[in-house]
């Protein structure tokens, strides 16, 4: 019995000891494999810290050329040349500052470099030290014979290091003000970077450098935002920077190949190309689309005006002034349009700046489904003392002798219009008059009209603005729109031709009718139907019909582009008699252009009751 007891203390006794000692034995090796693995962590961490963070920038530096390294060049600069124009100390470095600190690190570099190429190559420089010398005589001091004449010539050297100094703060500021973007771009070349990386990832990955790539990447794109320049980054811009390096850095470590990323790289280019493509398309689809379209606002308009038109007697549709309609002494001004708004503008402006506003008389010519809007608006808006003379196109009973009328057709609605065709019709529609100034329905006038009627014409029939000024916006050469390898075209008109522009023209209708011009168009018309003489639109055909009978007025009368041209000098259309929103994007769509579409909504009343009605508005 007592020595059973005495196993059962043993027994007792071991696993005691067991139980103390063997997690000791067990978890001692586990303790070493830690503690070297978080070393090994430390070091990996503290190298990713340490890497250059100025390789692999993909746009913020140039490349070099591939043909060959080129041989440094034979200048050393010393430390105190560069002393003055950086200031390590500073709380508050600038953009310059840190451009110049980049700079200051790559001209020691070439120092360093050059210092060792003239150590290794001083047997091959030797034969040519005269050249050296006569090509850079400021470094002579540089040899041991201008060192024993150090005492001697020290005021020419300090002369000499001063004019060294300037011109390299010039350099310095030049490059610094070159390079003002260059951190906003190796931030934005960062974020490309680390999502080529993700992509090696599988999808649904949540591993650490899955992770940590995910949240620079954010902290990147929170920090460049808007910028465009460095000094608009943030001061912490810097320390986001190394450490997205040191990211980047780990991610190369895990991905190596070169030739995946260059890969991964070039399909995320071509799909951004893609991208953009379609969206232009698409853009541009939208805006034509918005240019043919009548909006909400200007369809409530016409219908309420017409219901209001027809709500009239006959007698009170007329206007007053009739008598005045055929005075060939008056200033005559036509209008094409089916546009209540923009006949609205072209009139209103130009009473507003005319000196003599009882001598003008306005003829607008519209067709039948508009005709009793613009009636109505304007029995509504009286134009002062001006004479008004609104004619409908259904109604002109010459129409009928001339068969070719409609004979163009083009896939743009705009110049398949009858109104846009009767501008080779005015002595026609006008045969009472000897002149008349053409307007288009989409322009702005500016100033006084009355010394474009004192224009000596020199026995030519249109006085329009020209656009042959080469450089220029509105440039046209005349072999752009008429096509000059048709041989009945290139043996009749010059390529080199000067162009002009529609919009506001001067028209003697006298020598129109002598020239028979309208027959001349229409020669040209029926020519273009069966062969392509010219593309789409009357500009084309205007050149061939009134070839050499053209006087070119001076640009200031005529100013366009503003219906597609973003980069028109204020100045400019300040200056101007007439301003032309031609081009798609007109004033009254609200895909105008905000800085130009001011000049036209001045001369609308949008407190009009039927335009609130209607809810048209700036």
């Amino acid at each position: 019995m007592i020595e059973l007891r005495r196993r059962q203390r043993i027994l007792i006794l071991s696993l005691l000891s067991f139980t103390v000692f063997a997690p000791l034995i067990l978890f001692s090796d586990r303790l070493k494999l830690l503690a070297f693995n978080g070393r090994n962590e430390f070091v990996e961490d503290l190298s990713s810290i340490t890497y250059r963070t100025d390789t692999l920038k993909l746009n913020s530096i140039e490349k070099e050329d591939a043909r060959g390294l080129e041989e440094p060049k034979q200048v050393v600069y010393k430390e105190n040349d560069f002393v003055p124009t950086i200031n390590y100390s500073s709380k508050q470095r600038n953009d310059s500052e840190e451009s110049g600190i980049v700079g200051y690190r790559r001209f020691n570099d070439d120092k360093k470099e050059n210092q060792q190429v003239q150590r290794k190559g001083s047997s091959s420089i030797s034969g040519e030290k005269k050249k050296f010398n006569e090509t850079v005589p400021q470094y002579q001091n540089m040899n041991t014979q201008s060192q024993r004449k150090k005492h001697e010539n020290i005021g020419g050297r300090n002369e000499q290091s001063d004019q060294k100094t300037s011109q390299h703060h010039q350099t310095l500021h030049s490059w610094s003000h070159k390079a003002s973007n260059e951190r906003v771009m190796e931030i934005k070349d960062q974020i490309i970077r680390a999502k080529a990386y993700l992509m090696f990832a599988p999808p649904g990955s949540t591993s650490r450098l899955v992770k940590e790539l995910k949240l620079r990447i954010k902290e990147m794109e929170q920090i460049v935002g808007e910028a465009n320049k460095d000094s608009d980054l943030p001061r912490s811009a810097l320390q986001k920077m190394k450490h997205m390096e040191a990211s980047l850095s780990k991610a190369n470590r895990a991905y190596p190949h070169c030739h995946l990323m260059a890969s991964k790289l070039r399909a995320m280019n071509y799909n951004a190309e893609e991208q953009v493509r379609t969206q232009l398309a698409q853009v541009s689809y939208l805006v034509h689309l918005a240019a043919r379209t009548t909006s909400k606002g200007l369809h409530c308009l016409s219908m309420r005006l017409t219901a209001e038109y027809f709500a009239l007697r006959p007698e009170e549709r007329k206007f007053p002034n009739e008598n005045r309609i055929d005075d060939p002494e008056l200033y005559h001004y036509a209008v094409f349009s089916d546009n209540v708004l923009a006949c609205a503008v072209v009139v209103n402006s130009t009473v507003s700046t005319a000196k003599e506003p009882e001598k003008l008389v306005f003829h607008v010519v519209t067709n039948s489904l508009n005709f009793p809007a613009i009636s109505m608006w304007f029995i509504f808006n009286p134009p002062g003392q001006a004479t008004l003379h609104i004619q409908n196109i259904d109604k002109f009973k010459w129409m009928s002798k001339y068969s070719g009328f409609k004979k163009q057709n083009f896939s743009d609605p705009r110049y398949n219009s009858e109104l846009n065709c009767l501008r080779f019709y005015l002595p026609d529609i006008f045969p009472a008059l000897n002149k008349i100034v053409l307007f288009d329905h989409d322009m702005v006038i500016q100033q006084d009209l009355s010394d474009l009627w004192n224009v000596k014409m020199k026995e030519k029939v249109n006085g329009a603005v020209g656009t042959c000024q080469e450089g220029d916006t509105s440039f046209y050469r005349i072999n752009t729109l008429i096509n000059f390898s048709d041989p009945f075209i290139a043996e009749r008109f010059d390529g080199n031709a000067c162009t002009w522009a529609f919009g506001m023209n001067l028209f003697d209708l006298k020598q129109w009718r002598r020239l028979d011009l309208t027959g001349v168009y229409h020669k040209y018309l029926e020519m273009g139907s069966e062969r392509p003489l010219w593309n789409a639109g009357s500009l084309p055909i205007g050149w061939l019909t009134f070839y050499n009978k053209t006087m070119v007025l001076d640009g200031r009368w005529h100013v366009h582009g503003l219906g597609y041209n973003s980069g028109i000098d204020r100045n400019k259309i300040e200056r101007a008699a007439v301003i032309h929103y031609d081009g798609i994007r007109k004033p009254w769509l609200d895909i105008a252009m905000g800085r130009y579409k001011g000049y036209w909504t001045k001369f609308i009343n949008y407190d009009h009751p039927i335009l609130q009605q209607c809810n048209v508005h700036e």
